[in-house]
């Protein structure tokens, strides 16, 4: 949905910014879901490709589909079709050897793995009828993936409020803090998104990092230098590239403090929102987050590297922006503080 990686649906039509995009209108005429959300987490629904070749059947569709689900510590797929727990788009159960074609529809519930979820409550900044805004902590997951599901903000928010429609807005690493916002009403998805889409959050980010030597970031406070590069990302590579080409990432970097060790304390306005756009574009200069992970710090270090439990210096500081469905000019702002002790210049 990302340090940031913002995802929306097609841009809205201009003459009315409250008005749904297609996507939003698309998903108001499709039918509920014939299997309600459990532990916080949507059925999954898969749909045969409509360029399928002929009809196979539902139990060796699904499972060529969705290998996980052979798992010899999964619940035996065949036993799970017994029990009626694959069902169709009106919540008819499949028999396993029901033959599946184009189009069709299968519904189903996936088994979740044991996983620790910490027992800190989320910090609530904002609540109302449209917008719910968590002050995520470091190393929580937004979306409910891979080893992080049931400890997703996601999952944990519809668990915790009861919202089941609920759905982030925009997304941020497991491992950034900050402020993170979500949509309650489906129908008003979208003209939030839009606002990513179209570059109208604000987005302030602060962030720690120890240049090397020959880096050529600004050190002095109070400096500021534009961060253009052209990032990609390729299927099955985690990191995001920075390569030669037409920039189509920009981040507004202002020095902000200066710690004795010399750590240097950014402040960071991105106008874009590539996936992991800041963590990407500081390694390439030398000047790697403190608490980096992915991005590996450069060999040699001008001060000393930091221990391996520090949380990834970098926090969404706050998102600001005009409402598109009242007009209002609204702003939050993370309570939460980046790790040592710094002398800075002033709110």
């Amino acid at each position: 949905m990302g340090a940031v990686s913002e995802e929306a649906d097609e841009p809205l039509r201009r003459s009315d910014p409250s008005r749904p995009g297609r996507a939003a209108r698309r998903r108001a005429r499709r039918r509920p879901p014939p299997l309600p959300q459990r532990e916080g987490l949507d059925a999954v629904r898969w749909q045969v490709p409509r360029d399928a070749s002929g009809a196979r059947g539902a139990l060796d569709s699904l499972r060529e589909r969705f290998p996980a689900l052979a798992d010899p510590a999964a619940s035996p797929l065949g036993e799970r079709f017994a029990r009626g727990e694959v069902v169709d788009a009106d919540g008819a159960p499949w028999a396993a050897q029901d033959l599946v074609g184009p189009g069709d529809e299968l519904w189903f519930h996936r088994e979740l793995r044991a996983e620790q979820v910490p027992a800190a409550e989320l910090s609530i900044l904002h609540r109302d009828d449209h917008l719910l805004v968590l002050d995520k902590p470091h190393d929580m997951a937004t979306m409910p993936r891979g080893a992080h599901v049931l400890s997703s903000a996601l999952v944990r928010l519809r668990r915790t409020t009861g919202i089941e429609t609920l759905v982030p807005l925009h997304r941020l690493d497991r491992r950034t803090a900050g402020v993170l916002a979500f949509g309650i009403r489906p129908e008003e998805r979208s003209a939030y998104q839009q606002l990513f889409a179209r570059g109208e959050m604000d987005k302030e980010y602060e962030a720690r990092v120890v240049p090397a030597a020959d880096s050529a970031l600004p050190r002095r406070v109070g400096e500021q230098a534009l961060l253009r590069d052209r990032l990609v990302r390729t299927r099955g590579i985690a990191t995001t590239q920075v390569v030669p080409g037409e920039p189509n990432a920009e981040t507004l970097l202002e020095v902000r403090a200066l710690e004795a060790d010399g750590t240097l304390q950014l402040r960071l306005r991105p106008r874009t929102g590539r996936t992991h756009q800041l963590r990407a574009q500081l390694a390439a200069r030398a000047a790697p987050i403190l608490g980096e992970d992915l991005y590996p710090p450069p060999p040699a270090r001008t001060a000393t590297e930091p221990p391996a439990s520090l949380p990834l210096q970098l926090l969404a500081r706050s998102l600001a922006f005009t409402d598109p469905l009242t007009g209002d000019r609204r702003e939050f702002r993370s309570r939460r503080e980046l790790a040592g002790a710094l002398r800075t210049l002033g709110p």
